[in-house]
């Protein structure tokens, strides 16, 4: 359709107005503030796990402070790289963010041939919480004690066994690590998940089993499984009786189950600062304290800043032990 030459001069009138404005006026009023709709909360994890509970309780709590629904969209397979890779190819503008364990974000890309640059696809809002691990037996195992585990092992004849939940979880990496140090010819069997892990030891099909507490501590409590050590640097107040392997002479052993929040590389500085102080607020809030205990995790509260150095120790860390231990995808 032709355009009239009064329509053109009003188009130029607008235009010049908008000119007139500067660039930064004109940015401000052609933009909303954010957040203006919802955002979305990816979850690289099964619904029902400890991942998934977390995040929809921080979701939950974020909604009324950042003013926009945060709904949780679960995006599962190939150990959570398949989530990664979605959060990857959003846009950098705040409103697409993904919740994930170490083992997602700092182990995975290790192991598994993934879809993005994981140096370079993602920033860190920050991490949220800290789960720990506990190395559990059966009840009626004959070792009482991680030592008499290890001489046990070691012992001609015997075949011990850890049941492994995943190749690159956390506690696949932290039962390695164990054996790495020990020297104990304890045998990996694989099984699909945590619950089938444990459901090993349960019925005596495999010696060993390392799982965050979330996982362990109702049949640690109901006196089916017994803690032989816990992975944290202290003892955890969940169940204080237990040692640490540092304790008991694993000197610079530390496992350390974490969540954090990474948004798409390119997010606005502004925007990651107000995402983790929003975090920070429904992280710390007395009516959410008794709902994190439930899930046995601990919340953290730390800038953004502080997650590019966590990350490149944390992943140091477990690229020394796959090179060492061979840990590959079979």
């Amino acid at each position: 359709m032709r355009r009239t030459r009064r329509e053109f001069g009003r188009q130029a009138a607008g235009l010049g107005l908008l000119a007139g404005l500067g660039p930064a006026t004109a940015l401000a009023q052609a933009e909303a503030p954010w957040p203006n709709r919802p955002i979305t909360m990816l979850v690289p994890w099964g619904a029902g796990g400890s991942t998934d509970a977390f995040a929809r309780i921080l979701a939950g709590h974020l909604q009324p402070i950042l003013g926009q629904p945060v709904p949780v969209e679960n995006r599962v397979g190939a150990n959570g790289t398949i989530g990664m890779a979605a959060a990857a190819r959003a846009r950098p503008d705040g409103y697409t963010v993904v919740v994930a364990p170490n083992s997602t974000y700092a182990i995975a890309p290790l192991i598994y041939q993934v879809p993005y640059d994981a140096e370079r696809a993602f920033t860190g809002v920050g991490l949220l919480a800290a789960m720990p691990i506990f190395a559990c037996v059966h009840r009626d195992f004959p070792a009482r004690t991680l030592a008499e585990f290890v001489a046990l092992a070691k012992q001609p004849g015997r075949r011990e066994t850890y049941a492994n939940p995943g190749i690159g979880a956390t506690t696949h990496l932290a039962a390695e690590w164990f054996l790495q140090l020990s020297g104990a010819p304890v045998m990996e069997v694989g099984y699909r998940g945590g619950a089938p892990a444990i459901q090993a030891v349960l019925a005596r099909e495999a010696s060993l089993v390392l799982m965050p507490a979330s996982a362990v501590l109702p049949m640690m409590q109901a006196g089916d499984l017994r803690a032989l050590a816990v992975t944290t640097a202290q003892r955890s107040p969940l169940a204080p009786e237990v040692p640490t392997f540092r304790e008991l002479g694993f000197d610079g052993y530390e496992v350390v189950e974490h969540l954090a929040m990474l948004a798409p590389a390119g997010t606005p500085p502004a925007i990651l600062r107000r995402l983790n102080a929003a975090c920070a607020q429904a992280l710390t809030a007395a009516d959410t304290r008794d709902r994190y205990a439930s899930l046995a995790v601990t919340p953290i509260v730390e800038p953004p800043e502080a997650f590019p150095a966590y990350l490149e120790k944390e992943t140091a860390k477990w690229r020394a032990l796959v090179k060492a231990r061979d840990i590959k995808v079979q």
